[in-house]
């Protein structure tokens, strides 16, 4: 019999508490803070900070910190609201920076 194999997950690189999923990638082709980022459509076991306004690469947003729900560790943002069109597919989804999420169960 073969080994039972749970799905991928992405985990704080500080504490390995469960973050995301790997399915819910929806673009590796972003940029954070800290360098390379990666837009995913859900996040797990996270905190959201107070909404903001920032001036980033594609335009203003509103965004919110995320943390980690267990070591209070930041890794990356929620986007809030985009105030181009171009960006609105935007709202509702997380960026978290390659540099603070770990690969689980690959």
């Amino acid at each position: 019999m073969g080994e039972l194999v749970g799905p991928r997950l992405y985990s704080c690189y500080k504490c390995r508490n469960h973050v995301s999923l790997h399915d819910d990638i929806i673009s590796k082709a972003f940029q954070g803070r800290h360098g390379r980022a990666f837009l995913f459509s859900h996040a797990m076991n996270i905190v959201v900070g107070a909404k903001e306004d920032r001036n980033l690469m594609t335009g203003r947003h509103t965004v919110a910190d995320i943390s980690c729900g267990d070591c209070n560790e930041v890794l990356g943002w929620k986007y809030e609201r985009a105030f181009e069109a171009s960006q609105k597919y935007k709202e509702g989804k997380f960026i978290f920076e390659k540099s603070k999420i770990v690969k689980e169960n690959w």
